[in-house]
């Protein structure tokens, strides 16, 4: 089998791998991000004071790249201000305060078999997003420019800790193929292959069981970062996405599990308000929870039973690619993980060995040491010319340097001001 170069194997950590999936308690408010995708950000559209029910739409975009925000709990709108979001960044967001009843308003269901235009406008209706980070509409994802042959399905789940997609495909396998089948209808593709990693057997012969006959379910070795869609293709395809090149190039579309149950959600009425997130790391009763789109982080560490040390930092995500906050968040769509981590001893910066290893295990074949002088040599065009903005910033080159350099902290400076040349 082809394999994509470069690449870690860290600790796994899963604690949660044998944790049932349990429903997280209604929150007494939320915080719902006017952004949670790629794209433009909505507009509200409620004010403060409006009675809102779960389901309901309080945002939207004109913009074709975006998709609408809804309600995930009943109650009153609270609040319409800049806050925390999961991104480290500060996003306009409406604040609801439960009225307790959780209310709902569904859309009317919507038969698979309905024209391909129909079935885009209701996943865009639902607020159906990429849900393994990235966050791309998924209504825009499914209609690509150029014509595929293949549907990739993401079950992989690379990062430490992570097992909110591996419960999934243990607990709802079949929404899961639902949602493929809508998906490989929408894109008329002529093969679809699942991926799991080797360690997750028992995910692997879930997907098996429900896919037969529609499906090829792919086994890959547990290896990180194969769950970035670039790495993917090229592990089970053989094929290289070109640089600056989109998986639609290459006559592939990749689709996370979870956005795929939210795709069948979808068609049987349902917007996408809640999903599931890892609590884990240093905490009482690591849990694998089915939480409503804006509970707090701290709302889900109090039903966990709080940090097991002090003081805990909060990480949206994975320790690779994850998000260190400063202060509370609200889950997002894209929020598969939080991240619980005691007190951690920093180590200092040493100056580089040249022993080589970041170039070994990057995987997008760059030259992470060079491009982090030339970062802090403020040479952003000659970052330009070494490709920085081809970084996936997986963090692979942090995790193995020697000499604890911020690599991927330069990467990601370089990357915002290397672009700011670009749009000149």
């Amino acid at each position: 089998m082809p394999r994509f170069r470069g690449g870690v194997h860290p600790k796994e950590r899963k604690l949660t791998a044998s944790k049932p999936i349990e429903k997280a308690r209604l929150p007494e408010k939320v915080v719902i991000p006017l952004r949670q995708h790629v794209g433009a950000p909505c507009e509200p559209l409620v004010k403060v004071g409006d009675v809102v029910k779960t389901g309901q739409k309080i945002g939207d975009s004109p913009a074709k790249v975006s998709a609408p925000v809804h309600a995930s709990i009943s109650g009153t709108v609270s609040g319409i201000s800049s806050e925390l979001s999961p991104s480290g960044e500060f996003i306009t967001c409406i604040t609801i305060t439960s009225d307790g009843k959780d209310e709902r308003v569904e859309l009317p269901p919507l038969s698979p078999d309905a024209p391909k235009e129909a079935l885009l406008e209701r996943i865009r209706e639902a607020g159906v997003v990429g849900m393994g980070g990235a966050g791309f509409p998924t209504h825009v994802k499914l209609n690509p420019p150029k014509p595929v042959h293949t549907l990739l399905v993401n079950g992989v789940e690379c990062e430490p800790y992570i097992t909110s997609d591996h419960r999934l495909m243990l607990e709802f396998p079949q929404e899961i193929a639902e949602g493929t089948k809508i998906a490989a209808r929408i894109l008329g593709v002529r093969r679809v292959i699942v991926a799991v990693e080797d360690n997750k057997p028992d995910a692997a012969e879930k997907m098996g069981e429900v896919m037969r006959g529609f499906a090829e379910v792919k086994l890959l070795k547990t290896r990180y970062p194969r769950g970035d869609e670039r790495h993917l293709i090229r592990s089970v395809l053989g094929v290289e996405v070109p640089a600056g090149g989109l998986p639609f190039d290459v006559g592939v579309v990749v689709q996370n599990v979870a956005t795929l149950k939210a795709i069948s959600d979808a068609l049987k009425g349902r917007t996408l308000v809640e999903r599931v997130v890892t609590v884990t790391g240093d905490v009482a009763q690591p849990k694998n929870l089915m939480v409503r789109v804006g509970t707090l982080f701290s709302d889900l560490l109090q039903q966990c039973g709080g940090a097991t040390k002090g003081p805990a930092k909060l990480i949206a995500g994975g320790p690779m690619m994850g998000v260190a906050l400063s202060g509370d968040a609200p889950v997002a769509k894209t929020t598969g993980n939080v991240l619980v981590m005691g007190e951690v001893k920093e180590e200092p910066e040493s100056p580089c060995i040249r022993c080589g290893r970041c170039l070994e295990v990057c995987p997008m074949g760059l030259m992470p040491t060079l491009l982090a002088k030339l970062v802090r040599a403020g040479r952003y065009e000659d970052c330009l010319s070494g490709n920085i903005l081809s970084c996936d910033e997986c963090g692979c080159c942090a995790y193995i340097c020697p000499s604890r350099i911020p690599l991927v902290h330069l990467m990601r400076e370089g990357k915002l001001k290397a672009s700011a040349l670009v749009k000149r």
